[in-house]
């Protein structure tokens, strides 16, 4: 019979398809993804990833600046899982305009989907991109700091405030607490460049001994570093506003935050919570609250626009913003007439100050 044979072939045939159909089925990887989770192997987190600590509420984001504005992310969050991205500040102005408008709704559903800031840049939209990534981290961020607080588990928290811009650069402070108490601090940014660079290397140290020393941000500036001092005790509060309540009095909570109210010892715990400074077309404005039981019982301006007409406008519009606030309870809140941009950035801070508290 010739090696050509037709039934040849096909008994050769035959016999391959089978020997390979074994081979696959023997060769089944062990590090098939669906194997592990059936296994109860949840696969391993990647980074920047939502936390699943049942965090529920917004939480907004440090703004970022970038080359063409500033990006400010406010994620809306169910049981630890993104529902809702928004962009509470975007480049705006000419061009801007047109590619914050296309970008951001991509960047918001991205999010969504990615559950993380691990999400990719749009094309044609770098900076702004870059900036909603690093406000985003930010963001997660603290979501992340609220989950563990919320177990209750008295482990250390590493709080990072808002920062502070001086005549000489900017400065932001990182703290650590742990117990209610400071038992690390660090400047992240300090004024550098020519004569800063000696007087951050010999003031900040000392700074830096004194928040961990106080407990709050009650200390005093370092003589020849005024400016510096000033930005870092601004920084150094509004990190303390973000730890939540402990349920009694903290010294860690700044000047009045975290102390119950009144002396009740039902009372509920009253929050100092400081907002994201927002940029108007006049300056910026910054709020602090003071929140007790749920209630708004202070609000006021720490930053504000000033200088010639704006001088006026603030003394006039910020004193009815604040009490506004208080009688509302929330950031919905009429403008002040005449004060348009005023009112608006107060409202915008206003709110990520209650963002803070989960409200």
């Amino acid at each position: 019979m010739r090696k050509s044979h037709p039934v040849r072939r096909a008994v050769l045939a035959g016999a391959a398809t089978v020997s390979g159909i074994v081979l696959l089925l023997s060769l089944k990887p062990a590090s098939d993804p669906g194997s592990a989770q059936a296994a109860g192997q949840a696969p391993p987190a990647a980074a920047g990833q939502a936390p699943q600590g049942g965090v529920n509420g917004a939480v907004t984001g440090d703004a970022a600046q970038t080359q063409y504005g500033a990006v400010q992310v406010r994620l809306t969050m169910s049981n630890g899982k993104i529902t809702q991205a928004d962009a509470v500040q975007a480049p705006k102005g000419g061009r801007s305009d047109q590619i914050t408008a296309s970008s951001v709704p991509r960047l918001n559903q991205a999010v969504v989907a990615a559950q993380s800031a691990e999400i990719d840049a749009v094309s044609g939209a770098t900076y702004t991109s870059a900036g909603y990534k690093k406000s985003l981290q930010s963001a997660l961020d603290k979501a992340k700091a609220s989950a563990g607080a919320q177990q209750g588990s008295g482990g250390a928290q590493t709080l990072t405030g808002d920062v502070a811009q001086t005549q000489y650069g900017p400065v932001q402070v990182r703290v650590t607490v742990a117990g209610g108490k400071i038992t690390k601090a660090e400047a992240v940014q300090a004024p550098k460049g020519g004569r800063s660079d000696q007087i951050t290397s010999s003031s900040v140290p000392r700074l830096n001994q004194a928040a961990v020393a106080a407990g709050n941000a009650d200390i005093d500036a370092v003589s020849g570093a005024t400016y510096t001092s000033a930005g870092y005790k601004k920084s150094l509060q509004s990190a303390l506003d973000k730890a939540p309540a402990q349920g009694g009095s903290s010294q860690a909570a700044g000047s009045g935050g975290g102390q119950a109210a009144g002396s009740g010892g039902g009372q509920a715990a009253a929050q100092t919570l400081t907002g994201s400074v927002a940029q108007t077309q006049y300056g910026p404005v910054q709020v602090r609250v003071t929140v007790a039981g749920g209630k708004i019982t202070k609000a006021e301006a720490v930053q504000a626009p000033k200088g010639g007409r704006s001088d006026q406008i603030t003394s006039s519009s910020v004193p009815r913003l604040n009490q506004a606030a208080v009688a509302a309870g929330n950031a919905q809140i009429d403008a002040v007439s005449g004060a348009t941009y005023t009112s608006a950035g107060y409202k915008q801070s206003l709110q990520s100050a209650l963002d803070q508290a989960g409200g």
